[in-house]
């Protein structure tokens, strides 16, 4: 299996139901619904849905259409994250993903009301069986819905975003810079992992080992970020390089250096693959994400 295929294979699933989530979506005001579809659909790997869907054929999980809409509600949450950040209010940036961010477009008050609108149709998206054969466990739903709350809230993403924020023109030390990439990316992507086991119903054992790839998995795609934020390729970013010591942003670079950062990233995804020792075959796809993320260049 070469990975570049899986994803794609995995990221048009996800794109062909969203597409068709909203088709079938009446919003009104309609510029409202415009706003939302052109930050989820500008592009993205699709990473935390897809680590769902692998999560989820690892622990052994049936047809992967029966799910997708549990696993697109991490995307919508993601991408309302995206949205909030590049904010004049929060980051002040003009470009994701090589096109112009959301409040460049349709305006500050209408990108804040986009994200927020995201968030809320993930929640709708988590709490509906629209998929009538995929009998998925009522405790198990509510069990991720519990999951991706905290993840997404306080107590992780808002709060990593707020300390990111907070630190700013600060000395960088280790404590702070890991409460902040554990937070504000960690989180989410641990859950997703984490979401995949849940509606499989895996076994605690594997519940344990998927929390331990999510987590290194974490941070080390935050590692590479803050990695390419330095040294990538502007073009094929789809945004700027520098901005995190322009605005002195608190990141491995910055604390560590290029030459260790790399060393960590390297340290925590060959750290993932490991914690999957006990799966089989299945879980192939999860191991060659980890390798992917290591080798990314966008």
């Amino acid at each position: 299996m070469e990975i570049e295929s899986y994803l794609k294979e995995k990221k048009r699933l996800i794109d062909s139901f969203m597409e068709d989530h909203f088709s079938n979506l009446k919003i009104h005001p309609a510029r409202l619904k415009s706003a939302m579809v052109y930050s989820l659909m500008a592009g993205g790997k699709r990473i935390r849905p897809i680590l769902c869907l692998a999560s989820y054929e690892a622990c052994g999980g049936g047809r992967l259409d029966d799910i997708v809409h549990y696993a697109s509600a991490l995307e919508f949450i993601h991408t309302y994250s995206l949205i909030h950040d590049d904010l004049p209010s929060m980051d002040n940036d003009d470009l994701r993903r090589g096109k112009p961010t959301n409040h460049k477009v349709f305006g500050e008050a209408m990108a804040i009301l986009a994200g927020d609108a995201l968030l809320t149709e993930a929640f709708y998206l988590l709490s509906s069986n629209l998929k009538s054969g995929a009998n998925i466990a009522p405790k198990s739903i509510c069990k991720i819905i519990s999951e991706v709350a905290f993840a997404s809230g306080a107590c992780g993403m808002v709060g990593g975003q707020a300390e990111d924020i907070l630190s700013e023109d600060l000395t960088p030390d280790p404590k702070t810079l890991s409460f902040i990439h554990s937070k504000k990316t960690g989180v989410l992507l641990t859950v997703s992992v984490r979401m995949g086991g849940i509606i499989a119903n895996c076994q605690q054992g594997e519940l344990n080992s998927l929390t331990e790839y999510g987590r290194n998995i974490g941070l080390g795609f935050q590692v590479i970020d803050d990695i390419l934020n330095v040294e990538g390729d502007s073009k094929k970013l789809g945004k700027p390089v520098g901005s995190d010591k322009r605005k002195k942003k608190m990141t491995y670079p910055s604390l560590y250096g290029l030459k260790k950062s790399r060393e960590k990233a390297e340290e925590v995804l060959c750290g993932a693959i490991e914690a999957l020792k006990s799966f089989d075959k299945k879980a192939d796809p999860l191991r060659k994400i980890a390798l992917y993320l290591l080798n990314r260049n966008n």
